[in-house]
This record gives structure tokens, sequence and C-alpha cells, in this order.
């Protein structure tokens, strides 16, 4: 696939990115605050998969670990081979397997024709990948996809000979005004920029594509800390904010209409009294094993990280690069972003043998599967973090720390006897709290602790 060889220079532009934002808004003050309509774990866990014919076994163990989406290149040049002749049949049975297991696609909307040019940069060629678009939409309607418009159209190798944000824009609001006319019940977001490319968001949004997105999707590759992508939402957030197309009803009884009320930040209300939201979803981010300092264990402690900052922070939708790793050489980064081997093995229980990263998934969906963020304890040092998550009156934490030091940490809460369980699920020890506190011991790998209701309080 294209996607694996983008390599290192693509991250480190991301990281460039992150890296620019975070020196110009620090600190946000709606970071890691909790939303009433927030999602569970187990609604919005996704992997990227690069293949629509899964091994036998393959996608059982992709719902094993907890995943609810899968997201996958819906590529132009495959399905249509003759202009105005389109075959889908390939995605006929990757959406067989999917369905199988309750798994919903997430396709992405990609790349150029050899029949039209890549990328679509000609009235002709937009208009016919607006067509193919279409088709595939009814193709695939009422079926819970959800439709990405491009894949990192902020980079040269997915927009050659260099990205232009204009080019971008006007593809995609053709596309948006075509799924408007002909399916306006399916979802279509964008525009999934290689890390979180402000200029590239916002040209997007004051040209008025949030006005056929149903979320904005991003790509927040760094190799530093995933926490820091926390103000990076945040300040993109207010962006969305700024931008986002106010709701106005046509009468009491034909439902909203989407449209811009001028450019003031006149509110128009449907009559529930609501605005539409936008949500943000990170729709590819990953670590790879074979990247400096970070081997096997410590990518499972970074995806752990992750996906916790991201539920934290209002991300409904977490999408893990990738499946399965691409290959073996040891020196390709490329080959190390997933999270099970690359051996199929077709006589074990489970077909591909799991790295760490995919025993964290699973740990993480288990523990928090029905439970929502709460609130972000106060514990003494920024750099420590310890992130209550509810289900009714129950209460769940996940706790560590950005610190290279291992330390303790003390958290306020009530009497009782608790159940530690490392990252990965491998080991469960007890301990108990005073009348006031619990003291732990936090690293750069989380813990997730919950009270021990077996035991009479």
């Amino acid at each position: 696939m294209m996607k694996l060889r983008l390599g290192l220079t693509l991250l480190s532009v991301s990281l460039s990115l992150s890296i620019s934002a975070d020196r110009t808004f620090t600190n946000c003050p709606q970071a890691w605050v909790p939303n009433a309509n927030s999602e569970t774990f187990e609604q919005g866990l996704g992997v990227n998969i690069h293949f629509t014919d899964p091994q036998p076994g393959e996608m059982k163990m992709i719902a094993a670990a907890g995943f609810r989406w899968v997201r996958m290149d819906f590529k132009w040049d495959a399905t249509e081979r003759e202009r105005g002749h389109y075959d889908f049949s390939a995605y006929d049975r990757l959406m067989q397997s999917l369905d199988q297991f309750k798994l919903r696609a997430l396709f992405i909307l990609d790349y150029g024709n050899p029949l039209y040019g890549t990328p679509p940069r000609t009235e002709f060629a937009r208009q016919a990948f607006a067509g193919w678009a279409v088709a595939a939409a009814k193709h695939f309607a009422n079926r819970g996809v959800t439709w990405e418009m491009y894949n990192e159209p902020n980079v040269p190798m997915f927009w050659p000979p260099r990205p232009n944000v204009d080019e971008y824009i006007v593809l995609a609001l053709t596309v948006g005004r075509a799924f408007r006319v002909n399916v306006p019940t399916e979802k279509l977001i964008g525009p999934a920029t290689s890390g979180i490319d402000f200029n590239f968001l916002e040209a997007c949004f004051k040209a008025g594509l949030l006005d056929y997105w149903s979320a904005v999707s991003v790509h927040p590759y760094r190799r530093t800390n995933p926490e820091g992508a926390a103000n990076e939402y945040c300040r993109l957030r207010q962006m969305i904010d700024q931008y986002r197309p106010r709701v106005r009803t046509r009468s009491g009884s034909d439902g909203p209409s989407l449209g811009r009320v001028g450019n003031d930040d006149l509110t128009v209300s449907t009559a529930s009294g609501s605005d539409r939201v936008i949500p943000i979803i990170s729709g590819e981010w990953g670590f790879s094993s074979a990247w400096p300092r970070i081997d096997e264990a410590k990518q499972s402690a970074l995806l752990a990280r992750e996906l916790l900052t991201n539920i934290a922070n209002d991300i409904p939708m977490s999408i893990w690069y990738d499946w399965r790793e691409d290959g073996t050489d040891t020196e390709d980064p490329e080959h190390h972003f997933g999270l099970v081997h690359n051996a199929y093995l077709s006589d074990h229980a489970q077909v591909y043998q799991p790295k760490p990263a995919y025993l964290a998934t699973k740990t993480l969906h288990d523990f928090f599967r029905s439970y929502r963020f709460e609130q972000r304890l106060t514990v003494g040092s920024d750099q420590d973090y310890v992130l209550v998550f509810a289900s009714g009156a129950d209460r769940r934490i996940a706790a560590w720390t950005t610190s290279t030091d291992v330390h303790r940490i003390t958290i306020s809460l009530g009497p009782g006897t608790f159940l530690m369980t490392n990252h990965t699920g491998e080991s469960t020890t007890s301990i108990s709290a005073n009348r006031q506190s619990l003291t732990i011991e936090v690293s750069t790998a989380p813990i997730y602790v919950r009270r021990d209701h077996a035991i009479a309080q």
C-alpha cells in the first residue's frame, strides 16, 4: 500500500506541526474536561487494516480485542477500471466479514485514478470522483459506513507533486454537494490530515466544508508523549466552533437543514434548541515498535496512553495504526506499527501472535468498556495523570506519569480494598486504602484500579 511507504518523513512533519501548536497553545482549560454526552470505550475503538479479504480467524481476533470500527482505503483506481463502470465486489466481501462480528467500516475515498489523473484536479476528474463516491455510498447505503474524504491530502505522497489546499477544497466541496443531493443520510468526514495541520484545517473550514462533514478527522502522529495532543484538540475544537454551520429548521416538521448564517456568531437553533456538534476523530495514530527508544513493551504503554488521552478529551472515535505488522525487517519502522506479528498461524487459536500492544488494547477495553470519563484528579504534578471513569455508581481509575522517575502518588478515595491491573492485564494485586486515600506507584506504563466489591466494606 502507498500508505506504508510514507516512512519517517511524514511523521517528522507531523511532529513539527505538533510542536508548533504546543508552543502557541498550551494548557487549554478545556483539555481533560468531561463531556456529559461522551462515548464509552466500546463505542469508538477502531483499527486500520490493509486488506479486503481477511484470513480465517483474523476478524475474530480484531473483534476480541474490543474494536468496533475498521478503517480501510476505498480505492478509486481499484473499483473504477473503466470509466463509469464500478466494481465494489472486494468491499462486498469485506463488509460481509465485518458484519459477521458486528464491526463497522470507515472507508477512505482515495486516491487518484489513471483514467482521470492523480490527484483529481480538473473539473472533469472531480465530477468523476464525486460520481464514483456517490455510487459507492449508494451501494453500501444504510449499513453504518462512515465515508472519509481522502487521506492526508496535506502531504506530497498523496497529493503530488505538492499539497494544494485550494485544490483539495474544490474536490471536497464537489463530493460534499453530491452527497447532500444523492445520499443525504450517509456520513461524510474529513480531511484526514497528517498531523493536526491548523493552516490546512482552517482553510477547509473557511471554505464551508463543515457544512458537509459530520466530523473532523486528523492524524495526531508524534514521537513525543501522546498527552500533548490534548491542547491541540482543544485548539482545534475552538476553531471548529468558530466556523461550524449553525442549524436552522425550515419548518416544525421537516427537521433541520444545515447552512452558514452570515459571518457572525449568531446561533440559529433547531426546535430542540441545540446546535449541531461536529466532533474530532483521531482517524489514524500509532507508534512503531521499531522507532528509536521504543520497543514492543513501550509501544503497548503508549497505545494505552494514546487511547486514554483521546477518550478523556472527547474524541469519540480512535483508530489505531495499524492492525498487523506489515513486514519483518527489523530496521524498517513502517513494518512495526502493528498489534500482532506478521506471520499467519493457521493452526493456532489466535491466528496472529499478539504483541503487548494487542494485550493492552484488550485490557483497556475489558476494564473500561462501559465506563465514561468523569474527571482528571489533581495529585500534585502536571506530569501525573489520574483519570476517573464512571459507570453508574461504580468508579475505575487509570493512572500513569510522563516522568521517567517511578514514584508514588496519593489518590483521595474512601476506605476499602482495591484491585490493580497493569496495562497489559498480566498481573493483579490488591491494596487497601485508609480512611482518606490510596497510595500507589506510577510509571510511564498505566495501571488500572477498581474497588474489590467482593470484599465487604
